[in-house]
């Protein structure tokens, strides 16, 4: 079974048959040829694609290659020294809020759809060339800004770049990356590809990658790709980011090492409702443990920044830790974890020196709830959860986190960084309560469904601030590989 658009109007493939069903139109007919698609896939056997949860640690975003690879894909030997590789996902996903950023009046739900394909060729071992399209959609949003980039892309190049490699005696590769090319490190708090958005985030410029043993080191250079939604996306030229990045990942000890030192320059930055040229820089340190010691994982990373924002000096910092423990031998092996986060605020705007935090290019979603209205800047975040596992397919997850500010002098600002409250709207300090429940199914490897709820009950600081509504938010996804 299958399905072919053909002008507007919808055909379904039974056996040799072609049947016209229906016309469509519009993004509606996006969205249901994407389910069509998503159910002929899965019942009838073709192998499908594995929705990302928005974990850092539990999902695999990249493989090698810069994209999301399924073993599901359409591989050829061309001949004794090449191999093309071509696959791709669709997900579709519904939202629902309620008090939306703690406004009551703003009630909305909406479908996203997005799709991508990609095609990777490799010339023995030495040169590859892999390109990745992509197209993101959404229905009308009724809320603040409407349909974002982060939800409408409608037809880009997300991945298209060369490597080169070149063995290095004993036992060591260098490799070239020029392109355009995501990136994500370690836990994903500070660079990441940001999955969840139905857009991604990407960028144009070059990595050089030098793997011996179990280190594993990058030094990259790049510009953002700022996303136009109707149009052809275009390379930010006001903003360079570069760093290098250093990974250790023994299997023998299980510890994961990461040493990094990021750069990001770029002109109008708004920080402290200041709008200047900013050049900071970051310096930090992770080190992480899947559960393997008894039962026991971690994660710790800190971050100092500095540098300049206008005429002001740039000291600032963050500091992040989840510890776990899972009972292995327990029905549904439970994970209980608890975590804290600390990221600095200013505490004077006047005193010529900028405290607050920039948290540049994260997977905030993963650590600080799931409704993304705290980002990783002028935050104190306690959590608290529990996974269970009744199966290998079946996942449930609860998480409670508890926000206040680290600076009463500074805003407070959400998962995109921009000021969600201002500073001086109120002097309480904290900002509220989230839950989150999560349910992850996975149909096949390569199938999966995510349903979620967030409530997230408004703190002091936003009572006195403006709207203070409890929030609600709820999802439903499914998503598929090839």
């Amino acid at each position: 079974m299958g399905f072919k658009i053909m002008g507007e109007r919808l055909f379904i493939c039974v056996g040799e048959q072609l049947r016209s069903i229906r016309p469509i139109c519009g993004f509606s007919g996006y969205i249901l040829a994407s389910f069509l698609f998503v159910f002929s896939s899965t019942v009838y056997g073709e192998e499908p694609g594995a929705e990302d949860t928005g974990e850092a640690r539990n999902t695999i975003f990249l493989s090698d290659d810069g994209a999301t690879v399924s073993d599901n894909d359409v591989m050829s030997d061309l001949d004794d020294s090449i191999t093309l590789s071509m696959g791709g996902d669709v997900r579709v996903r519904w939202e629902y809020w309620d008090a939306f950023a703690f406004n009551p009046d703003l009630q909305d739900d909406y479908f996203l759809v997005r799709l991508r394909l990609h095609s990777d060729i490799s010339f023995r071992n030495w040169l590859r060339i892999f390109v990745e399209g992509k197209s993101a959609g959404a229905t009308e949003r009724d809320l603040p800004g409407g349909r974002r980039t982060l939800d409408v892309d409608t037809l880009a190049l997300q991945n298209a770049y060369v490597e080169i490699s070149v063995p290095l005696a004993p036992a060591g590769e260098f490799t070239l990356r020029p392109g355009r090319q995501e990136l994500l490190y370690g836990s994903q708090r500070l660079v990441s590809p940001l999955d969840w958005s139905n857009t991604r985030r990407t960028f144009d410029g070059g990595t050089v990658i030098y793997e011996h043993g179990i280190w594993n080191i990058d030094a990259f250079w790049v510009r953002p790709v700022e996303i136009r939604k109707y149009k052809w996306n275009k390379t930010d030229t006001d903003t360079d980011f570069f760093g290098v990045y250093a990974a250790r990942n023994d299997p023998g000890d299980d510890i994961e090492i990461d040493l990094y030192w990021l750069g990001v320059d770029g002109s109008g930055v708004m920080f402290g409702e200041r709008l200047a040229r900013e050049e900071r820089y970051t310096v930090g340190m992770r080190m992480g443990s899947p559960p393997g010691l008894h039962g026991l994982d971690f994660d710790v990373e800190g971050a100092w920044q500095y540098g300049d924002h206008g005429d002001r000096d740039i000291r600032a910092f963050f500091l992040a830790s989840e510890l776990g423990f899972t009972f292995e031998e327990a029905a549904a092996a439970p994970r209980v974890h608890t975590g804290l986060d600390y990221a600095s605020g200013d505490r004077d705007r006047n005193d010529g020196t900028l405290n607050t935090f920039n948290q540049l290019f994260p997977l905030g979603h993963a650590f600080l709830g799931y409704a993304d209205m705290i980002g990783r800047q002028n935050i104190v975040a306690g959590s608290l959860g529990l996974t269970l596992s009744p199966s290998e397919s079946l996942r449930i997850r609860i998480d409670g986190h508890h926000f206040r500010r680290a600076s009463r002098s500074d805003a407070v600002y959400n998962a995109g960084g921009q000021v969600l409250r201002s500073g001086d709207a109120g002097n309480e300090s904290e900002v509220g309560t989230e839950m989150d429940i999560t349910l992850t199914y996975r149909f096949t490897p390569d199938t999966s469904t995510l349903l979620g709820y967030s409530r997230f009950w408004a703190g002091s600081f936003i009572r006195e601030s403006g709207p203070s509504g409890n929030l609600d938010f709820a999802y439903a996804s499914i998503s598929q590989r090839f």
